[in-house]
């Protein structure tokens, strides 16, 4: 397993999920995932999905920067962080956002996102 080439499958597969249709990211997580978005911290698959689907904008694309990763810990996670810009409908200017990942192995092969952190870039 080639840790740089799942996280840019991990980052492409969540942002343009992310940007089509927000709900459809509830199989990315479960009820012991964690994400803090702007410093609210919501717990388990259901709550973070309606956070995401429940921002106040309808349409947005993400375009990324950078993606980092490290393997995590002997249960084979992995630490992603990326940086970029995110484009909402009818505004003039991308806002800069950062967001890290720890994604862990599932028994079926793949990965989910145990923890999630998004910040918006105001400097």
């Amino acid at each position: 397993m080639d840790p740089d080439a799942v996280a840019k499958a991990f980052v492409d597969h969540y942002y343009s999920t992310f940007d089509s249709n927000r709900a459809a990211l509830v199989g990315l997580y479960q009820d012991s995932s964690m994400l803090t978005f702007e410093a609210e911290k919501l717990m388990g698959s259901q709550a973070i999905v309606a956070k995401l689907a429940g921002l106040p904008f309808q349409q947005c694309l993400h375009k990324i920067s950078t993606t980092d990763c490290q393997p995590s810990g002997p249960a084979g996670g992995m630490l992603v962080f990326v940086s970029g810009t995110l484009q909402l409908q009818g505004e003039q200017h991308p806002l800069k956002f950062s967001q890290v990942f720890h994604l862990m192995p599932t028994p079926q092969g793949s990965f989910y996102v145990l923890n999630d952190i998004f910040r918006l870039i105001y400097a």
